[in-house]
């Protein structure tokens, strides 16, 4: 239950979620959770290989003390996607931050999607986001991350607070891609041309677990810009293809990382391009 202090309500939150791959069939095998995290009923619109599943945070917003966090488990062979039904807002937090945690742990043969909404960060939100994947030999992850600096729409920027970024992928035990940010506010961070450039939305689109041939890699830069005012960037290292967003809209971010997505998914997993429900509301 959440605890009333004296000047907010904070939310500790814990979704734990584990996958096996039975007779061709990926089936939510277990879960557990504590406070508002939940999931809605798996479904398979790619058939039964894929299990998709909607994470559910019924407060929308997180707010400072409030600490998010997830893990999934997938046994060998299975196949998940999940993905989020809205955007997660980090709202101002005058005193301590906020922290989302997720934990992936993916095991031979398996793939998982992490296929989130947009976050939004408020004026004088402090979050704090880790996300650790551990792949087995064999083992797949695609997944992305979109960030809006203030609300460009409302006229606010994030002028007051900070953001503490920490990115850890290992294939069975070796790491593939590591990355740390600890940005402040007001701290030119939002102009500098190796930082936001004077864009108030970056993305980043991360998949891991293969090498990406040239060929793959040209057809994912060949994918239709998102909007014109706009950077996009597509590189590769061992194991490892890193697809990156500076502009000033989530949706033309997320539709961009969804076109990478769709050729990306076919090439690796074998699979077409078949979004969740949820994306057509």
């Amino acid at each position: 239950m959440p605890q009333i202090g004296a000047a907010d309500l904070r939310w500790q939150a814990n979704l734990d979620l584990s996958f096996i791959h039975r007779e061709d069939r990926t089936l939510l095998a277990a879960k557990s959770h504590r406070g508002p995290l939940q999931i809605q009923k798996a479904l398979y619109p790619d058939g039964p290989r894929i299990c998709h599943v909607t994470v559910l945070h019924p407060p929308g917003g997180v707010a400072g003390g409030d600490a998010l966090a997830i893990a999934a488990r997938l046994g060998s062979g299975s196949r998940v996607c999940l993905t989020t039904c809205g955007a997660t807002k980090w709202y101002r937090c005058p005193q301590a931050g906020a922290q989302q945690r997720l934990y992936f742990e993916i095991a031979a043969g398996a793939a998982l999607e992490w296929l989130p909404r947009e976050s939004i960060l408020f004026d004088g939100s402090k979050p704090e986001m880790q996300l650790d994947v551990e792949l087995a030999s064999g083992a797949r992850f695609l997944g992305w991350e979109i960030l809006c600096f203030g609300r460009r729409a409302s006229g606010e920027r994030w002028r007051r607070g900070g953001l503490r970024l920490h990115t850890r992928i290992r294939q069975a035990g070796r790491p593939l891609w590591s990355e740390r940010a600890n940005i402040l506010a007001g701290s030119g961070f939002d102009s500098s041309a190796v930082g936001l450039a004077g864009y108030s939305v970056s993305g980043t689109f991360v998949a891991a677990g293969s090498d990406i041939g040239a060929e793959l890699l040209a057809a994912c830069r060949a994918t239709v810009p998102g909007g014109r005012d706009s950077r996009l960037g597509v590189t590769s290292t061992p194991g490892v293809l890193v697809a990156r967003y500076l502009g000033h809209s989530s949706q033309d971010a997320f539709r961009w990382f969804t076109s990478v997505w769709t050729v990306l998914r076919a090439a690796l997993l074998g699979e077409p391009a078949i979004a969740p429900r949820l994306w057509a509301c």
